[in-house]
């Protein structure tokens, strides 16, 4: 079954994409034929089995790779005609990312951390505005001078999610946004993230190995062996 989304006006369109990657004299097949669409402000899970490729899926779409093969459009833009410095740019205004981990900079403060995707973006108005409100929006408003290693676990993450929405992007990508996390902060993470989903009228991809963070997406789809299909619908 394909996992592509029936509604018209999709914001993010992969077509028969396929990625392979070279093991010696070999060739290993990791994706086949994706066919995958999300509209804006839709929520989507990826699950399955470690090494089947979740992340790699997720790297095409926030073009960090290429595929081998097929076609990914983003608001109905080929993304794979681009060159190196406008998919830069793309990256940096159209897509946010999350990692399982957050990647701040131990010599910076909070503050400082969300800002940096903003250092390169031609129209910085109003970004330190925006950061602080974002801070404040979840919860952080009293630890903006402070240094990541001066924060839990928790409040590190939700200064990665700050840092991937000060672009204000149009799709945020999580890529197991909360396996380091315990599960009561991994709770609390998903519903910050679909609160957030609404407020900021975003798409987002989480790709994840847990079901109780996956059953919080509108859509459920599994990768298993280098193909995408429905897992499960929502009740």
């Amino acid at each position: 079954m394909k996992a592509t989304n029936e509604n018209s006006g999709s914001l993010l369109e992969l077509h028969q994409v396929s990625k392979t990657f070279e093991s010696g004299p070999a060739e290993v097949s990791v994706l086949t034929d994706i066919d995958f669409s999300v509209t804006s402000g839709e929520t989507v899970a990826i699950v399955g089995p470690s090494g089947c490729g979740k992340s790699t899926l997720l790297n095409l779409i926030g073009t960090l790779e290429k595929p081998t093969s097929g076609s990914i459009a983003f608001d109905g833009q080929d993304i794979l005609q681009l060159n190196a410095n406008q998919l830069a740019e793309f990256r940096n205004q159209s897509i946010g990312f999350i990692f399982q981990l957050h990647h701040l900079l131990p010599q910076c403060s909070v503050l400082e951390n969300v800002l940096i995707p903003t250092l390169v973006n031609k129209n910085r108005s109003g970004a330190r505005q925006r950061a602080e409100a974002l801070l404040d929006r979840v919860g952080l408003s009293d630890r903006v001078a402070h240094l990541p290693g001066e924060l839990s676990g928790g409040e590190r993450q939700r200064v990665a999610v700050v840092r991937a929405l000060v672009n204000r992007p149009r799709l945020l990508l999580a890529d197991e946004p909360t396996g380091s996390l315990s599960s009561d902060g991994a709770e609390q993470l998903t519903a910050l993230l679909l609160e957030l989903n609404k407020e900021e009228n975003l798409a987002l991809i989480v790709v994840t190995h847990s079901m109780s963070v996956a059953s919080s997406m509108g859509r459920v789809l599994e990768l298993d062996h280098g193909t995408l299909s429905t897992y499960a619908e929502k009740n």
